[in-house]
């Protein structure tokens, strides 16, 4: 069975057993349309209350957390639903977790790696691609840099940058002509 990490525990909050949770759902409040979350051991925490703090930032209180000693040693904890819990998602949208893993090839079918991580520093989502010698490659996760996402066959085809900005280069002198 696979699970989907949806947040984070954070710090306490305040003495009752309210914790800070960075939720990494596209809604941060959605954190609570899935049921008890799980978190390592197996133990399962149901949301007793939430409420947002600051953007992916809510203050979630937890049934049987009832002091700041209980919040406090939660600090840390993955909080993570099964695969199945979520909603299919949409045509052109992917779970990050669907993504890692896939193998990454170029669009003439030379091997390139393997997707090892869905990185989003704040200008748009780049796949981390390491290859088979353990080097590294950012790519942007665009349509352009990544035409073509196979979830099902395991793999996605990665347009080579260079063609990238050479096609963007050739776009702008046609534009100034």
């Amino acid at each position: 069975m696979s699970y989907i990490i949806l947040g984070q525990i954070g710090a306490a909050h305040g003495v009752k057993g309210d914790v800070r949770v960075k939720s990494f759902a596209a809604e941060p409040t959605a954190l609570g349309d899935y049921g008890p979350l799980s978190i390592a051991g197996g133990q399962t925490l149901a949301i007793e209350r939430m409420r947002p703090l600051k953007g992916d930032m809510l203050v979630v209180k937890f049934k049987g957390v009832d002091d700041r000693n209980a919040a406090e040693a939660l600090n840390g904890a993955e909080l993570s639903v099964t695969r199945s819990a979520l909603p299919a998602p949409d045509a052109d949208e992917f779970y990050h977790a669907d993504l890692i893993g896939l193998a990454a090839f170029g669009e003439s079918g030379e091997a390139m790696g393997t997707v090892k991580a869905v990185l989003d520093f704040g200008a748009g989502a780049s796949l981390e691609i390491a290859d088979a010698d353990g080097g590294l490659r950012l790519v942007p996760f665009t349509n352009e840099a990544v035409p073509t996402v196979d979830i099902a066959g395991g793999r996605i085809i990665v347009a080579p940058p260079a063609t990238i900005e050479g096609e963007a280069r050739e776009a702008d002198k046609e534009e100034d002509s």
